[in-house]
């Protein structure tokens, strides 16, 4: 499954190359970024962070030399204020695909891999920190594996993960559906907490919260079994075979929090093989029209026709009600897959689209 699914959803999870092609790079108020380089307090450290499998790092300063593994780590630290202090990505935004308060920021941190960065490069980056998006998902650097976590440790690098995506797909994630974003304003809490921008994280997770909690609000008198069932159709994957959004990605808590039901929530991973029977036994009420960024707002909306095209020119799914009534949700892949504060943005979106007349206008 997996190296086919690189081409799609779990590209952008790598690739990060987009912001949401209908709403650009999104609106909430917790976007602008704090003055760059803030500094943590001494008594703020030592911080204790875990990886997937309960591993315990130990971080006693802040670091000043951060290497991300993607561009959704750098997102979240150019939104923490700690931009100055990266020194290199791998899987760098595409054109156009950071909100533009970051852009200019953004464009200036130097590209040690198009995609995963070369074993010797990484170490011999002179980083005193790693963050890391993927934990062990060798096919994003086209099957080429990481260093250990004793070459880490030799090179003086501290490697830390980000929890919410990094485990997904592993023994250790939890079983039960993910219906909340707590996992995502956890990462945002302990990066914070990693770098010294506590304080600067939590205006982050309380912007989030605030745009949530307004969705809740308006959603509340919506029993669950009235949501509307919906479908993320991963375009850029391909139109051969279609790819399940399970319960355990972070898109199935967008889609929950949203006020909606994921047709596939019940599958126990991340994404899973489908098959187009397996969504025309679903019949959705609304289906996601999940592309990436093209670079442009012209070029992203021609993805969003073609997805939308091929849906309504395809036998199999001709058919389907969303289809048939015109329930198309144009919200971007990365917004609704990828760890990040634009997650509440992609729940505000959606919510909007598909309860219009409970979430106007976002609101």
């Amino acid at each position: 499954m997996r190296p086919r699914v690189v081409c799609g959803i779990a590209a952008a999870v790598a690739l990060f190359a987009t912001a949401c092609g209908s709403g650009g790079g999104g609106s909430s108020d917790q976007g602008t970024p704090a003055a760059a380089g803030t500094a943590a307090p001494a008594a703020a450290y030592p911080v204790k962070v875990a990886d997937c499998m309960g591993k315990e790092t130990t971080v006693t300063k802040a670091p000043t030399k951060i290497v991300t593994s993607n561009a959704a780590s750098l997102e979240l630290l150019l939104r923490l204020g700690a931009g100055d202090r990266v020194i290199g990505t791998g899987f760098p935004p595409g054109k156009g695909t950071l909100p533009a308060d970051l852009a200019d920021q953004g464009a200036k941190v130097p590209v040690l891999g198009d995609k995963t960065i070369p074993k010797e490069k990484l170490l011999g980056s002179g980083a005193d920190l790693y963050l890391d998006t993927f934990s062990a998902m060798p096919i994003m650097g086209g099957g080429a594996t990481g260093p250990s976590e004793q070459e880490f440790a030799a090179a003086g690098i501290q490697h830390v993960f980000l929890l919410s995506t990094a485990c997904a797909g592993t023994p250790k994630a939890a079983k039960a559906p993910r219906t909340d974003l707590a996992e995502i304003e956890n990462d945002i809490r302990r990066l914070g907490a990693v770098t010294g921008t506590a304080a600067r994280a939590e205006e982050l997770v309380t912007g989030m919260e605030k745009q949530i909690g307004e969705v809740r609000t308006a959603l509340a008198g919506v029993p669950d079994a009235q949501r509307p069932s919906y479908f993320v159709f991963d375009f850029d994957a391909g139109t051969k075979q279609p790819v399940s959004v399970c319960g355990r990605q972070i898109a199935n808590a967008v889609i929950t929090q949203a006020g909606a039901r994921n047709v596939f929530a019940d599958c126990d991973a991340d994404f899973k093989p489908g098959s187009w029977e397996d969504v025309v036994a679903k019949n959705p009420d609304w289906i996601q029209l999940a592309v990436r960024n093209r670079g442009s707002e012209e070029a992203t909306r021609k993805a969003f026709d073609d997805a939308e095209a091929f849906l309504k020119g395809f036998p199999a799914t001709q058919g389907l009600k969303a289809v048939q009534e015109g329930h198309f949700v144009r919200v971007g892949s990365e917004v609704t897959t990828i760890a990040g504060v634009r997650n509440a943005d992609a729940v505000r979106q959606i919510a909007a689209t598909i309860h219009p007349t409970l979430v106007k206008n976002g609101q």
